[in-house]
């Protein structure tokens, strides 16, 4: 299938959507306070023993949910789909990153600048998996590969979903010189602000206790860390790279219930997305909408729980642009694992 850069599909389409793309979502703000105090009076209940020892992992779930949907809206919010101004973006996503303790600045080199300009380009995405040829030269990314990454049938590969944001937020501070370009100064100041977060929990679990930290960060930060992986493997995992950072061709959307979506502020809108970052996933159906007016025959979307499936099922390793390998099975699958005239 041919490519096209982003460019191409943004100038078709645009003077449709103009008008719900000059504003921002500023009620979406609403959430920081809602997540917030869900956060709090969880953590409170658990420090204070007010639900029944065995009550307490119940509340887990819940301030996991909210620590993802923090996620979620700090990632709508540092790409202007919020609030527009510098500083305004700065303050909320802090505060929206804190409970996963990612800088913001980090993440803006990251994800807004870094993964977006070259979405699933071969060793240069921050997102994408390895090159086969990447896989057979370093010992460290073999290991992780066969052991943590969600493909070939392995069960451990799950661990991706229970810690793969924690962990890669950790390696792209450590890497950030050198693999996203950050200055010597951004650096110092990214690894300030990561420090003051973790800093943060510290006092926390200071004041709560060892057992009721468990069930108030550890257990609560694995919860968010599945909900948020769960969609970040599926936007592009599946999909062939491509040197045109073709949203249509190397990224794609899932389908939830209204009610997912709705907590989830519409993330699995990933096509949607890439083609209109700044732009709220509120709109997310109407631009839908839109690119399959113009390109049925190239939109993919299909159920995330399918997708996650089919993350389990095939490789994870590119032999070549369109060929999805598992080393040590030997399997293979062409890319894109899903069909674009089938879209549900």
């Amino acid at each position: 299938m041919r490519t096209y850069p982003t460019s191409f599909y943004v100038h078709r389409i645009k003077p449709k959507l103009a008008g719900m793309l000059s504003a921002p979502a500023s009620s979406r703000l609403l959430w920081l306070p809602v997540h917030g105090s869900v956060i709090a009076l969880a953590a409170v209940a658990i420090a204070r023993g007010w639900p029944r020892w065995w009550a307490m992992p119940l509340l887990s779930p819940v301030i996991g949910l909210a620590f993802a949907g923090l996620m979620f809206l700090g990632h709508e919010t540092m790409h202007g789909a919020v609030v527009r101004g510098r500083w305004a973006k700065s303050l909320i996503g802090f505060l929206c990153f804190a409970p996963l303790a990612v800088s913001p600045r980090l993440w803006n080199a990251w994800h807004n600048r870094t993964h977006h300009a070259n979405a699933n380009r071969l060793g240069v995405d921050p997102d994408m998996y390895p090159s086969l040829e990447r896989y057979q030269s370093s010992g460290v990314i073999r290991f992780s590969v066969d052991n943590f990454a969600l493909g070939g049938r392995r069960w451990r590969g799950l661990l991706s979903l229970a810690m793969g944001f924690s962990v890669q937020s950790v390696s792209m501070l450590i890497r950030a010189r050198t693999r996203l370009q950050l200055s010597r100064r951004a650096h110092r100041l990214a690894i300030l602000e990561t420090a003051l977060l973790v800093g943060s929990w510290i006092v926390v679990a200071a004041i709560v206790g060892a057992i009721p930290f468990v069930f108030v960060y550890v257990v609560p930060t694995v919860i968010a860390n599945v909900v948020i992986m769960s969609f970040i493997l599926t936007n592009h995992s599946l999909s062939p790279a491509t040197e045109d950072n073709d949203p249509l061709l190397g990224a794609l959307s899932v389908t939830s219930p209204r009610w997912v979506e709705w907590l989830t502020l519409g993330f699995g809108y990933h096509v949607e997305h890439h083609l209109f970052p700044a732009a709220s996933a509120r709109h997310g159906r109407t631009i839908r909408t839109a690119i399959l007016e113009a390109w049925p025959e190239r939109y993919a979307s299909m159920p995330h729980r399918r997708a996650l499936a089919a993350l389990f099922r095939t490789g994870r390793v590119y032999r070549d642009a369109t060929t999805l390998v598992d080393p040590r099975s030997r399997g293979a699958w062409q890319a894109p694992l899903f069909s674009h005239e089938q879209r549900t």
